[in-house]
């Protein structure tokens, strides 16, 4: 048993004071409030809960700033993927698990403590599967157990190159399957993250671009009721491909022709119309946003202050990883809205309501939902995943509870954050993990060859 006492914390019912947290095999098995520290305590200031990052392709950390210099067309998402796919032709699975594991260091450094990781990296330079079909997600799982954070594996079938089932494109080799070889993908997946703690897996329909009607029906029941992710109205280009293919854009699509619940999380979802975020909401399905990604790839704002209001629930993901945190998320998020709405504090929900607390109270809720996770927070039977927060950095000094929460959102670069634990761990101290060190060396080696 470890006993953890925090000055102030962020408990499911709200702040307090004086809290003792009571951590055994990796879980939260008592919480006392208003108790003074004693000589068993190890003591803490202010502590939130760990977040999820429910959409990441770990392999494109690796990429980070290499594709910022202008082509001789129209640079857009389309031109970027081709960079994508260059990169993604030249892994081994050493390069996968040396690049996530990095990533993985990273986000627990950053708050966050779980990671949705949509996988869909899987075959050989080739294209063939390797011996072990699930070698690429072994070492998705290895990179998840040596850093620490909890991994919810999202194997991601990808059949065509657009709507209406094109031919992939040659750049795609190393992604595609047919139903049969994804079932047996989906079998060894599960096997590969069977010893690792906590981690849970679902599937991931890439698109309609890539998933025919017929194939999205026949891979929906490999979840076994784990969660479905599936990208959908990332770009303009994509909507008006099926307005041709279908006569209806792809959320309306997939409303209409999907079993879309509480389940399924629509990642991007950028470009909707009203009526379809009001029918979005009411399915109970959770948007998955990834912000600093949709403005590096200038896909555009998701209608976030509508969706909300309508009681939509959203979650963020770090998705192609080029910049990793927690703050700078739900930062962009909300700043995407004020730019849009020219307001600000759009997704605070009301007067008086600290915006910064209603950020981390939506993706707390929203990342748990999306990667099924039952008990989330700082809640007793939920996983240790705990955050705190150095209150003397100099945009968090002299500020209590949801101002806290409002200066390290939106005054930090870095350093706000001290400790993270993770399933009960404690794997960063003083803002650094453990295998910071190692981990970046090992990364370094590692890209100096992909980009040479």
């Amino acid at each position: 048993m470890t006993r953890l006492h925090f000055t102030s914390a962020l408990l499911p019912s709200g702040w307090a004071d004086d809290v003792r947290l009571d951590v055994a095999d990796g879980t939260i098995a008592g919480i006392k409030v208003g108790v003074a520290p004693d000589g068993k305590d190890e003591r803490h200031g202010l502590a939130v809960p760990g977040i999820a990052s429910l959409h990441s392709h770990a392999f494109q950390r690796g990429m980070a700033g290499l594709a910022e210099t202008r082509g001789d067309s129209a640079d857009t998402f389309w031109t970027w993927r081709e960079t994508m796919y260059r990169f993604a032709l030249a892994m081994t699975p050493d390069d996968v698990e040396s690049v996530a594991t990095l990533l993985y260091v990273e986000m627990l450094e950053q708050g966050f403590t779980r990671v949705g990781e949509f996988h869909y990296l899987h075959h050989d330079h080739d294209g063939r599967p390797y011996a072990d079909i699930a070698e690429m997600a072994t070492r998705i799982a290895h990179a998840a157990e040596t850093s620490g954070i909890g991994l919810t594996l999202l194997p991601s079938f990808y059949a065509h190159g657009g709507l209406g089932g094109a031919a992939p494109h040659a750049g795609q080799r190393r992604f595609i399957c047919s139903v049969d070889l994804f079932a047996k993908l989906m079998a060894a997946s599960r096997k590969a993250i069977g010893t690792l703690r906590g981690a849970n897996i679902g599937i991931a329909p890439h698109s309609l671009r890539a998933v025919s009607p017929d194939e999205l029906a026949a891979i929906i029941p490999l979840a076994d009721g784990g969660p479905v992710h599936i990208h959908a109205a990332e770009q303009t280009q994509e909507v008006e491909d099926c307005l041709a293919w279908s006569g209806q854009p792809p959320v309306e699509w997939l409303l209409d022709h999907a079993p879309v619940d509480r389940r399924w999380c629509l990642i991007h979802a950028t470009h909707t119309t009203p009526a379809e975020i009001t029918a979005f909401a009411e399915a109970g399905a959770v948007a998955g946003l990834c912000p600093i990604t949709e403005g590096s790839l200038g896909d555009g704002i998701f209608p976030a202050r509508e969706f909300v209001s309508a009681g939509g629930r959203f979650g963020v993901g770090t998705d192609s990883n080029v910049l990793v945190g927690v703050a700078d998320e739900l930062r962009q998020l909300e700043y995407g809205q004020r730019l849009t709405h020219r307001e600000r504090n759009v997704l605070s929900g009301g007067p008086g309501v600290s915006t910064g607390r209603a950020l981390l109270d939506g993706a707390l809720a929203g990342g748990a939902q999306a990667l099924a996770q039952p008990i989330v927070g700082l809640a007793v039977g939920a996983r240790a995943d705990i955050v705190t927060l150095d209150t003397n950095h100099p945009s968090l000094a002299g500020r209590r509870r949801d101002a806290v929460l409002d200066g390290w959102i939106f005054g930090t670069q870095a350093g706000a954050i001290d400790c993270v634990w993770a399933d009960g761990k404690k794997l960063v101290e003083g803002g650094q993990h453990r295998l910071r060190g190692t981990a970046r060396e090992r990364f370094a080696t590692t890209v100096r060859r992909l980009v040479a």
